[in-house]
This record gives C-alpha cells, structure tokens and sequence, in this order.
C-alpha cells in the first residue's frame, strides 16, 4: 500500500519528516542528550547559574529523599510551584524513579487544588510557600502525607535571598512543627539515610505528567500525558528549532504548570544545552531588565509579552540583535499587531520574526509551526513531522476541502492518553477514523490552504448563531483589531428575544487614543466596511484591559457574565 501524501510535506526533506522516539524516561532521554555537557550551565536564576554537573547531583538527592519518604513507582508527586530550581529538579527526580509528575497552578482555589490532590491520588506534594495558608486548610481531605515547601528566595545569590526574607519571606506564613511539613533543605537531607536504587526503567508509553486545563469542552480536565508526548516533541524541536545552539539561551516567564512552558521552555532547552533563564514572577513594566541583563537568545511568550516590548519606553532605541527567535503560543496574535512587531523587531537589529503556532496541552503543546518557510501572516504554521491534521466537517465527519473551515483534528505520537478518570470525555475527544488512525477532536475551527499551512478560526464553542447565521467572533475580533484605533478586541455572544443571540464587542484602544465620539464612530465605520451586515456588533464597550484567565488567555467567559448580569 502506497504511503499517503500529505500537501505540507514539500517543506520538509525526506529525512526530516522521519521520527524516531527512543524507548525511554523524560530522565534517561534528558541524561543521554546532555552527557557531555556537565560544565556548561543549565540554570539561570536571579544571575545564579547552575551546572549540569550540579543539577545532576540535585536530581539524584531529590530523588533518593523522595524514596526515603516512601515514594515507589507510578505514585504521584505533586509540584505546585513558581518557575523555580527546585520545580525543575523535582520534575526530572520524580520521573528518574519511576513516579508520575502532578502539575498544579500555585494559584488554584483551595477546592480546586483539593480535587487535583485528590483525584490524581497524590502522596506528596512540592509546594511554594506562598500556597501554603491555602494547603492547610485541606490537605488533611486528601491522601497526601508530606509537604514539602519551597522559597522562591532557595536558589537566589546571597544577597538577593536575605534582601528577600527581610522584605517578604516573614509575610509569609509558615507551618507548626509536624512530621507532615518539610522544608526544602531538610527534605533534600533525608535522602543520605536512603541508600535502594533510584533507578526505574520506564518505557517510552508510561504515564510520565498529569497536567490540568479546561478540555476541550471547557471545563476542568486533568491531561495524562506518555513519556514519547514530551520526549516526541523534542525530537520535533530538532527539525522545527534548527538555529537552536549549545549554549543558546531561552528566558521562561511562561510558567512550568503551563504545557507550552513545561515542554518548550523548559524540556526542550535542558536537552539542547540551553541555558534556561527562569523567571519565578514576571512584570511587564520590568520586561527590558529582564533583556538588558540576560539577553536571551530565545523568547517565549503570550500575545501579552510581546505586546510589552512595545510599550516599553525604555527599549524603543535598544539593540536586540541577541533575539534569534520569539515562539508566540498560548493565545493567537492578531495580523496587524503580528507585523508590527515585526517591523518593532527590525528595527532593532533582530534578524528574527515572530512565530506562531497551534497546540494544546492534550497534544502536549505545538502541533504545527511556522517554520522551513512556512509562516504566513495569520497562519499556525505547517503540521510537525510525525503529526497529521485533517479539518473535518463537524456535521458529516468527512474531510473538506482546502480553505474551507471546519474542526481541526489531530493524529500523532503527541497526543495524551485521555482524561484522567473520565473515560466518557475521552471516548468523545478520541476517535478512530476511515484510514485506520485515532485522531483527538480539538474544538477548534480552522482551514488548511494548498500548502498544507493551517489558519485557526476560532472555537467551535464560541460560534454565535444570530438570525440563523454562523457568526465567528474570533473572526469579527481580527477585523476589530486591524483598525488603526483599536489594541486588542474581544466579541461575545448574549441572548436576544427574536435573533437567538447578538454579538456585542468589547475594545481597547491604543494607548495614544482617547476615547472620543470621532474614534468611535470610525471604529463603528470600520466594522460596517469589513464585516457583513449579519457579523456586526450590536454594541461596543470599551476597556482599560481584559480579564485574563490563568493561563494568561482573553477571558471572555467572564466579560459575557458581565453583559448576562446587567
């Protein structure tokens, strides 16, 4: 049977688009790739950088004090922590002997943090100590036995870790002596009364991370994710991250608990030899610092922190020609704001552009990207090696044709296991199509060109029916955001007693825009010239700023509440 063709491979050679995932742990996969690089380093914090040699040595104590504390394989250890040392040596400890790795925001409601305990039947959890006045109060409802709790100020230079302590290390509260509580330098002590074997052969298909996002419907899903996800998308990182150096350096203000941060900021650069520049709390006032001091080689952020570099008065005469690539992912970028940074880039020497593409934490983040030529203005990019994209109809289930929309479905070695305990959810996300291949249902709306380069629509959730049409709100938001006036859009659906429901935008103007009846109008004008009759806004209301998710995404859901309220 002949091999089937797919239209973006003629950006690829033919060596490339073959993926070979060895049989191995995130652990023994990190080691054999970075074996010779013990000298260089591969932490950055606060200016204090960490060799391999060194952060080799923590893992192994991390994992020896984890087995003291009872730890076998398959259990689950949970990290709820900042971007810190101590997270990333946690996370390569805890999967060196075998146990599974359970990612929590520090931010999660006391509820929500219970039932991630909970369901994911922790043992231990690793905790940053600003969470622990939240823990406390229910940890006794889960089946957790220690706690070990972290100082963003652990790993900080001497000066900046008493400088730290005195201004906000006695705000925070700390626990009573009880044999449940540790600190991080007394548990990582324990493992010199621990003298078993550390080592566990886990195979490429063990269940390395528990990750949690809201699904693709939605609510709140806890993603397993297979050693080969995060270790298949390393070995894609070598065809889609070519300019990729030893020694390159990648600064992290995504945060670890977020797939995209986890995977890319973090695995990806430990393997290559990067230098990984973590930042515990990012602020975009303080963003040119941040580049002033390092000077990165790599950028990964949200549509947000690229938006700061513009803002940013201190950076407008800076040379940034260290900058060899900015990886926007977590949110879609606009086309107009896309150039503009662009020529913002330009024109301060970087030979980079930014590069956008597609994933989600059930692919285990990027599953197509702009690379080898392929990035497009207001497009995701090309399919990975290894990975298929078909856009299907989500009426009849069959494929469309190129430029026509419909739901972006995904086959490949990335992609999770399934939910966690909801094999109902699963079932319906995961599905086996006509050429014999399990293809993930992502919810989303997109188009393939005669390239085979992907443009994402929108949400299938999010579609408006108005008057019996199909209104796109992500849609109406780009053409919103392509007039001169406007920063950023946002369009939400609400009920109307005859039309089903109406769209109503919010907006942001420019930070050199007031808000007057003449920039109103012309945005009212704009809209009328670019969107049909049907797709127009019933109202425009305008904003400082959005509401974020914790995942640093547009909230919507809570700007519709808003409207639903009045």
């Amino acid at each position: 049977m002949e091999k089937e063709k797919f239209l973006w491979e003629h950006y690829y050679t033919e060596k490339e688009l073959i993926v070979n995932i060895p049989d191995e742990s995130l652990y023994e996969y990190m080691m054999n790739h970075t074996k010779n690089f013990d000298h260089l380093a591969v932490i950055n914090y606060f200016g204090k950088k960490m060799s391999y040699r060194v952060f080799w040595d923590y893992i192994d104590k991390c994992a020896r004090s984890l087995k003291y504390l009872g730890v076998k394989e398959k259990d689950v250890v949970t990290i709820c922590m900042a971007n810190t040392p101590e997270a990333v040596i946690s996370f390569f400890a805890i999967n060196k002997i075998g146990a599974i790795v359970n990612m929590i925001h520090p931010l999660s409601a006391e509820e929500e943090m219970k039932d991630y305990l909970v369901s994911t039947k922790s043992k231990i959890v690793i905790l940053l100590n600003q969470c622990y006045s939240k823990v406390k109060n229910i940890i006794k409802e889960t089946n957790v036995k220690n706690v070990i709790i972290t100082s963003p100020s652990d790993f900080m230079p001497v000066m900046l870790n008493t400088a730290y302590n005195i201004i906000r290390g006695r705000k925070q509260e700390k626990p009573k002596k009880d044999n449940m509580y540790l600190f991080w330098r007394d548990f990582i002590k324990l493992g010199n009364y621990y003298d078993g074997s550390i080592e566990s052969k886990a195979s490429k298909d063990d269940v390395a991370v528990i990750l949690h996002s809201g699904g693709t419907t939605g609510t709140p899903k806890s993603i397993v994710l297979a050693n080969r996800c995060i270790t298949g998308v390393n070995e894609q990182a070598k065809v889609f991250f070519p300019e990729a150096e030893v020694c390159d350096s990648l600064l992290l203000v995504i945060p670890l608990f977020h797939c995209l941060g986890l995977v890319v900021g973090m695995f990806i650069p430990v393997c290559r030899g990067a230098e990984c520049i973590l930042v515990p709390e990012f602020n975009a006032k303080r963003f040119d610092k941040l580049l002033f001091k390092y000077k990165p080689n790599f950028l990964l952020g949200v549509p947000t922190l690229f938006e700061s570099l513009l803002t940013n008065e201190h950076l407008q005469n800076a040379d940034l020609s260290y900058l060899k690539c900015l990886v926007c992912g977590g949110d879609s970028l606009s086309v107009k704001r896309n150039e503009v940074i662009n020529n913002f880039l330009k024109e301060h020497n970087t030979n980079g552009k930014i590069i956008q593409g597609y994933g989600m934490t059930e692919t285990t983040g990027p599953v197509t990207f702009g690379t080898h030529g392929s990035n497009k203005l207001g497009s995701v990019g090309i399919p990975l090696p290894g990975n298929i994209v078909r856009i299907i109809d989500p009426e009849t289930k069959k494929e469309v044709k190129t430029n026509e929309v419909g739901e972006i479905c995904i086959n490949s070695f990335v992609v999770m296991d399934g939910y966690l305990n909801d094999d109902k959810a699963t079932n319906k996300v995961l599905e086996k199509y006509s050429d014999g291949r399990k293809y993930i249902h992502t919810g989303d709306l997109g188009y393939m060109d005669e390239d085979g380069v992907i443009y994402y629509v929108q949400r299938i959730k999010r579609i408006i029916v108005s008057s019996g049409y199909n209104v796109y709100p992500e849609y109406i938001e780009k053409v919103l955001k392509d007039c001169k006036y406007v920063k950023d859009a946002c369009v939400v659906g609400v009920p109307h007693p005859y039309k089903k429901e109406i769209a109503k935008a919010f907006i942001i103007l420019n930070d050199d825009i007031e808000e007057t009846y003449t920039v109103k109008k012309e945005i009212m004008d704009w809209a009328e010239k670019n969107l049909a009759h049907y797709m127009l806004p019933k109202e425009y209301i305008y904003k400082k700023e959005f509401p974020k998710t914790k995942m640093a995404k547009t909230d919507y859901r809570a700007m519709q509440e808003e409207l639903l309220k009045k």
